[in-house]
């Protein structure tokens, strides 16, 4: 790819030209001389090869070629602004990106909007997200890999912030056999039919966590894979209840009538990074994450 010739300053000179109505009015903006920026626009013009400007009147007014390329030129200045202001936010110690790593239970709801929030203050910093489950949080936190992360384990040598619970529902479809009992149920019945769960992602001490007491377990990799086989008939499972909400409104899933541990809740915790100072980005982010966990709705 050849390298430009035309510049940034040459293409915002043209702006200035038709932003200030005339060659006059873009020299006393840009406090240069009224010949340097008609020079300018005219070696534009014979750099690029077609006309950018004419004259009607005393008046510069682009041509079609001059208007379509000054639209895009716009967004490449903009741009360039933008690089600029990242460099300088870099220089003074703003993180260029943030590694949040968020377990799969945590409702998202509450993570959009800490986004959102987020997002005007962020000054052009990225955040990489990634969901894990149990203890894949913890690995990501232990090698280094999160600054902020988001966990139910108790992680040693780290002081969490606690957050808000989330409540996990035991659920089968209505038509499960064990709906079918028209009772409250026990862990006995529970144990001869079959058991959803969520596998650990963790690779190193992956754990199970929950009641596994059924003989039969099938593992699925994802919250909203068990949500969908459990609401299909095939077995029970305790699943968030934000994230079930749709198929319990619908009624294709129907809380168990335990006698005990028909829910239960489960805080989370927020972590930073030990190793290393968080930077002004990843300390805005966290408070986001603290205040928008605060809160009942998914």
């Amino acid at each position: 790819m050849k390298a430009p010739r035309v510049t940034l300053e040459q293409w915002r000179t043209l702006q200035a030209v038709v932003d200030n109505g005339g060659f006059a009015q873009a020299a006393e903006a840009l406090h240069r001389s009224q010949s340097s920026i008609s020079y300018t626009v005219a070696r534009m013009q014979e750099q690029l090869g077609v006309p950018l400007l004419e004259i009607e009147g005393r008046k510069a007014v682009l041509t079609e070629a001059g208007a379509v390329l000054l639209r895009r030129s716009r967004q490449l200045v903009k741009q360039a602004s933008q690089l600029e202001q990242l460099a300088w936010n870099m220089d003074q110690g703003w993180e260029a990106e943030v590694q949040l790593v968020v377990d799969a239970a945590y409702p998202t709801g509450r993570l959009a909007r800490a986004l959102q929030a987020f997002m005007p203050l962020s000054q052009g910093c990225r955040v990489q997200l990634r969901e894990e489950v149990l203890s894949g949080v913890e690995e990501c936190l232990l090698a280094g890999t999160a600054d902020l992360a988001i966990s139910g384990i108790s992680i040693a040598g780290y002081l969490p912030q606690q957050l808000n619970a989330v409540e996990f529902v035991a659920v089968a479809n209505p038509n499960h056999p064990l709906h079918q009992l028209q009772r409250q149920l026990t862990h006995a019945d529970l144990e001869t039919h079959l058991q959803v769960v969520i596998r650990d992602s963790g690779r190193r001490q992956p754990r199970d966590t929950g009641w596994l007491g059924a003989e039969q377990r099938w593992t699925v990799a994802s919250l909203s894979t068990a949500a969908e086989l459990v609401a299909s008939g095939l077995g029970f499972a305790w699943l968030p209840g934000h994230e079930i909400a749709r198929q319990l409104s619908d009624g294709q899933l129907k809380p168990l009538p335990l006698q005990q541990g028909a829910s239960r809740s489960h805080f989370l915790y927020l972590y930073a990074n030990k190793d290393r100072p968080l930077g002004p980005a990843t300390r805005i982010l966290a408070d986001l994450l603290i205040e928008h966990s605060m809160t009942d709705e998914g």
